[in-house]
């Protein structure tokens, strides 16, 4: 990371960017950093879009998650918050798209893509250096979840890790959809306060 950071950034941007290159090296508290500076901003914005707080605390999880995952493409032409808003922009847009076409027909064409909703969710495969920054980012999320109660444990690992849907899990756990949706949504509160504590006591 020799790239000269933006000279115009200002001094907030410029310690993203410090968290930022801790981040890569492997810090853990500057992962926690960078989410506790941005998770309240990017989850009103979701908010806003999707109307729904369930689903906008599903979505900062993921724009959180595929920021971080892909950490190491972020260059400092423009400030980092930048970057990760237009991350959960887009991946908040694609739900939303993806919404609409389910609910017309799963094997009707999106009009804007031309694609199918099944096309729209193929995976991306992974190179071997992604798959090496998830394995360590999974080992630290699977410590944090071993510090919940079961009954939570098995949701996150039923919804983050086998990437069941809701639905999915009210089925194999035999629980109200509501119930599910609820209990996920706690989980995550919790696991969040975990990793803020995890933070403040390194």
């Amino acid at each position: 990371y020799s790239m000269e950071i933006g000279t115009n950034f200002s001094e907030k941007a410029q310690k993203d960017y410090q968290l930022v290159q801790r981040a890569i090296k492997g810090d853990q508290k500057a992962y926690a950093e960078l989410m506790d500076r941005y998770k309240d901003a990017i989850y009103y914005m979701l908010l806003r879009m999707v109307n729904n707080p369930i689903d906008a605390e599903d979505l900062t999880i993921e724009a959180f998650g595929k920021a971080f995952k892909n950490l190491h493409q972020y260059t400092p032409n423009y400030a980092f918050s930048t970057w990760l808003f237009k991350i959960a922009t887009n991946n908040c847009i694609d739900f939303i798209r993806k919404r609409k076409a389910n609910l017309i027909s799963i094997d009707q064409p999106d009009e804007e893509t031309d694609k199918t909703p099944s096309q729209n969710l193929e995976a991306e495969v992974p190179d071997p250096e992604e798959n090496l920054i998830n394995s360590q980012k999974e080992k630290l999320l699977k410590d944090l979840i071993n510090k919940l109660k079961p009954r939570y444990r098995r949701l996150i690992q039923l919804r983050y890790f086998d990437e069941l849907s809701y639905e999915e899990i009210a089925e194999e756990l035999e629980l109200p959809l509501g119930t599910v949706k609820a209990q996920l949504f706690r989980a995550r509160e919790l696991l969040y306060n975990i990793l803020k504590h995890t933070k403040s006591s390194l």
